[in-house]
């Protein structure tokens, strides 16, 4: 929810009330202040800078968007959930930028996880259909068109559209 400096921050702040409290005596705030510590170390390991990075993703600021996600040291230290939004978003850095390699590598392990939505399972499935269309893997894209049209009941008709665009250009090859 933080970026690492203000939860550096917080953290920092909470220390100097921990020892004003512990030198106050006031062990049952002092126990409250290492727990929010304690909150924050976990906070960091398991929800990264997430938050902030899909802020900036939604506003199209893509070099804020890496930065926030480049913060993750451990990306693979995320939760199950987190890591899969991670994932997808690095995955649409990576396309914004042209890097379809990269791209279809974070896509396919955002699939591996649980996201958000279906819609979002889906559009990770297709984008990674529609890299292999554009490398010429054209059996890789087809598996990967049918694991998202296992969903095609929860997505929305323009999604639909694009999964019957890239079967036609798959049928031409």
């Amino acid at each position: 929810m933080f970026s690492n400096r203000v939860r550096i921050f917080i953290a920092f702040i909470f220390l100097l009330s921990l020892g004003l409290l512990l030198y106050l005596r006031i062990y049952e705030l002092a126990a409250v202040a290492v727990m929010m510590i304690i909150l924050l170390i976990w906070d960091y390991f398991k929800q990264g800078t997430l938050v902030v990075a899909a802020k900036y993703f939604h506003a199209k600021d893509y070099d804020k968007t890496e930065a926030s996600l480049k913060e993750i040291t451990r990306p693979e230290w995320l939760s199950k959930k987190r890591r899969g939004f991670y994932e997808y978003i690095y995955g649409g850095i990576c396309i914004q930028r042209q890097e379809f390699e990269a791209a279809e590598r974070h896509y396919e392990l955002a699939a591996q996880y649980p996201l958000h939505t279906v819609h979002d399972h889906v559009a990770a499935l297709v984008s990674v259909a529609n890299i292999n269309i554009r490398f010429g893997n054209y059996d890789k894209a087809k598996a990967y068109l049918q694991l998202a049209e296992n969903h095609t009941d929860k997505i929305t008709a323009k999604m639909k559209e694009v999964i019957n665009r890239l079967h036609q250009e798959l049928k031409k090859h």
